[in-house]
């Protein structure tokens, strides 16, 4: 995390509330590092650092990251630490395939118990999510993108459907982050916008091909078949034999 022990101990007396546990609030404070990609997929979790930075024991630290390692954002390796996870390409399609899913049983249920507070408390997710982008602040365009969706489960009210979204949008920050090919295009806020008029007439089939088409557009922008292939060496060094008989030293 980049703020300094000092800066985080403020940060825990101005913003940790009574009813939060300690290792509730570390585990907001991290989670909030990796969506916001403050902390890079691959990045190194040193218990001894963390327990610095937030004044607790290593403990303390390793449930958090025992947790975070439940949820697949953090992967831990025996003799090695933890680690900020790195979805394969494979894993990138499922998490966004298990997206589809899921989110269409959230569009119907945000379309039957939308009300107008909704609506407008959607809108302006979005008009938060668009100025980041004018903003060029890419870091909190894909935490408010991934607020729009949790709001939109809030709405539904299905709490098992709302925690297991909770997981793949996580995941799906570190798949943007390592794979999102090019400037992310402000369409993806239109694509929301768009969203919240079918939830708003309360049309569900329009509002789930809507959120189809939106997450499939999402995929579309990642760069996944490079990736799948970047690591073969053979690939990389398979050149056609040269016919000028010369040596690779001769001149």
């Amino acid at each position: 995390m980049s703020r300094t022990a000092p800066t985080a101990a403020l940060n825990r007396g101005s913003r940790a509330s009574p009813k939060v546990s300690q290792n509730d609030f570390i585990y907001e404070e991290m989670l909030d590092a990796i969506l916001e990609q403050r902390l890079a997929p691959g990045t190194k979790l040193s218990e001894d650092t963390l327990g610095e930075i937030f004044g607790v024991s290593r403990t303390v630290i390793r449930t958090v990251l025992q947790r975070l390692a439940h949820e697949r954002i953090v992967r831990i390796q025996p003799n090695r630490g933890a680690f900020v996870s790195e979805p394969s390409p494979e894993e990138a399609r499922e998490v966004l395939q298990a997206r589809r899913l899921i989110e269409e049983g959230i569009i119907r249920g945000a379309v039957r118990n939308q009300s107008p507070e909704d609506i407008q408390e959607l809108n302006q997710s979005v008009a938060a999510e668009r100025l980041s982008l004018e903003n060029g602040d890419h870091e909190a365009w894909v935490r408010l993108s991934g607020d729009f969706h949790m709001k939109l489960a809030e709405i539904a009210g299905n709490q098992t459907l709302s925690a297991f979204l909770r997981e793949l949008v996580s995941r799906t920050s570190l798949i943007i982050v390592q794979y999102q090919k090019g400037a992310v295009s402000p369409c993806s806020c239109d694509e929301h916008s768009e969203i919240i008029e079918a939830i708003a007439a309360r049309d569900e089939n329009r509002a789930i091909t809507l959120m189809n088409t939106h997450l499939q557009a999402c995929e579309d922008q990642l760069n996944l078949c490079e990736n799948d292939t970047k690591a073969d060496l053979y690939s990389i060094f398979a050149k056609p034999t040269r016919k000028t008989g010369k040596s690779r030293g001769a001149k």
